[in-house]
């Protein structure tokens, strides 16, 4: 399932693609099906479109009727990351390879996520959080938060709406960027230190912490262009870090991943201060899996192909 409604769509799409040619043929009979808004449709080696039956979540190719045993899920965004489409597939019965509805909902929701992982202990940057609409006084904010800070937009991915403000002047402009992302906005603290993402998979069988990846974004943070542009991020796999960094890390990943009850295979993302004290970022619920994405990354340092990787995550969830 590729795709999807939001500024991430082309990179949903190149996901599927990696993931769709490295699954084993022998295993899998494999069909990408874009959604588009109400489009779901299927493109056929000759270019001919074929649409999904919703009503029983089938596809009829030439006469030909294929009703699936699964959905393998790489939609960032929405409809798949935000949890509406899982909800689809769990009122069909259709077993899939990612977090559930609620888990979803919770990890795409910035806010949600910090209010569901603050519990478990984990660092986190102080925010505010603004709705369309709110009276914001920036110097009130300045004051609180400190500068720079960030302005991000609650319920997005791939870094779209987000601005690193170093002058009082910028937030009401970066909110207002913000807001063409999500009706609903944070505003954190910057902590300053090395980023760090954290690809993890929890299984019935076993608990995998793949490889940790540092990420040295060559902009100011690591925005929509470090993060896809060739040259203008390094991203170290494994990162050149020490073993008491690392196992903190897997410490705090094991905990986010519990704490928003997820499933499959996710990226958790930090910033590790100069004390060595990791603060949560975010939760990636889809990760990318494009040849340039991160987790296909560690799985290679980990020794594993993407299609070993997915083998793992079907064989439990199916």
């Amino acid at each position: 399932m590729a795709g999807g409604n939001s500024s991430e769509r082309e990179i949903a799409l190149n996901s599927a693609a990696q993931i769709a040619e490295a699954l084993d043929r022998e295993k899998y009979d494999v069909k990408v099906i874009d959604l588009h808004y109400r489009d779901w449709n299927y493109t056929a080696p000759d270019g001919s479109q074929w649409p999904l039956d919703k009503n029983d979540f089938s596809l009829t190719v030439a006469g030909e009727k294929t009703t699936f045993d699964y959905a393998l899920v790489i939609i960032h965004g929405t409809p798949g990351e935000n949890g509406m489409l899982q909800g689809y597939l769990e009122m069909m019965g259709i077993p899939h390879s990612s977090c559930s509805t609620t888990s979803s909902a919770i990890t795409f929701d910035k806010i949600s996520t910090k209010r569901a992982v603050r519990d478990a202990g984990l660092n986190l940057a102080r925010e505010i959080f603004v709705r369309r609409g709110d009276s914001i006084d920036p110097e009130a904010v300045a004051k609180e938060l400190g500068l720079p800070l960030f302005v991000k937009p609650n319920a997005s991915g791939s870094s779209f709406g987000v601005t690193r403000v170093v002058e009082v002047g910028e937030i009401l402009p970066a909110i207002e960027l913000a807001h063409t992302e999500s009706e609903e906005v944070l505003i954190e603290e910057c902590i300053t230190g090395r980023e760090m993402g954290c690809g993890i998979l929890i299984t019935k069988e076993e608990e995998l912490l793949l490889p940790i990846t540092e990420i040295i974004s060559k902009k100011a943070f690591f925005d929509y262009e470090a993060k896809y542009e060739a040259g203008m991020s390094d991203e170290i796999t494994p990162a050149e870090i020490s073993e008491e960094i690392r196992l903190e890390l897997n410490r705090a990943t094991r905990l986010a991943y519990k704490a928003c009850r997820c499933k499959g295979i996710v990226r958790v993302d930090f910033i590790v201060t100069p004390e060595g004290k990791p603060y949560l970022i975010e939760i990636n619920s889809i990760p990318g899996m494009s040849s340039g994405s991160i987790v296909p990354k560690q799985a290679r340092a980990a020794g594993l192909t993407l299609g070993e990787l997915f083998d793992k995550v079907i064989r439990d969830t199916l």
